[in-house]
């Protein structure tokens, strides 16, 4: 079910309920969060998104994936979906696979952690790493809300370089380096010195 967009407005009403709802069922948890929502958390674009993107969950003993989201997180996301008329997946999963190969390193050290009441912390991703996860999804998918939201993020040419050679962690293909090479391209930055 499609739902009401989350805005700068609704966002941290949303997550507020979401711990309140948590703290209901005895549970903390320590979500990370990368994409559009992210950004709106941090003030560094102003538009709307229809959910909050969780790429990791955080233990005691590091970053674990979200997948499956554990029962108590689907419960309290399920009632918030319902009480804010968002849509039913609001808060999912979609990037958990970049955990797969690899966050950039420092990642977590670099994120914003906010507490919505004492069940739950969302550590929301820097600048710096949201230009590598975004210029990975705009080689990787297409320009679109990816490019809108990294030229937001105003990168400089040796930040991009940076975040190219990490997006080649996760595919070193040829057929995505030609990709990568012309995304750069587009964006300002020629015969940049990315595979290594």
């Amino acid at each position: 079910m499609r739902g009401k967009s989350i805005t700068s407005k609704n966002l941290t009403p949303l997550l507020e309920a979401l711990g309140e709802q948590l703290g209901q069922q005895a549970h903390h948890f320590g979500l990370v969060v990368v994409g559009g929502s992210a950004l709106l958390a941090l003030g560094l674009i102003d538009r709307t998104t229809l959910d909050v993107d969780v790429v990791a969950l955080t233990t005691p003993s590091g970053l674990q994936s979200p997948e499956p989201l554990p029962a108590p997180l689907v419960l309290a996301r399920d009632r918030v979906a319902r009480d804010f008329a968002v849509a039913s997946d609001w808060l999912n999963t979609g990037p958990a696979g970049l955990l797969d190969f690899g966050l950039p390193d420092g990642f977590l050290a670099r994120t914003t952690p906010v507490a919505f009441g004492a069940a739950l912390t969302v550590y929301f991703a820097s600048r710096v790493d949201q230009i590598h996860l975004k210029l990975y999804a705009m080689a990787d998918q297409g320009a679109g809300r990816h490019e809108h939201d990294l030229r937001a993020l105003q990168p400089t040419p040796d930040e991009l370089v940076v975040a190219a050679r990490w997006t080649l962690t996760h595919d070193p293909s040829e057929p995505f380096l030609v990709v990568l090479r012309e995304t750069l391209a587009h964006l300002g930055v020629v015969d940049a010195d990315i595979a290594r």
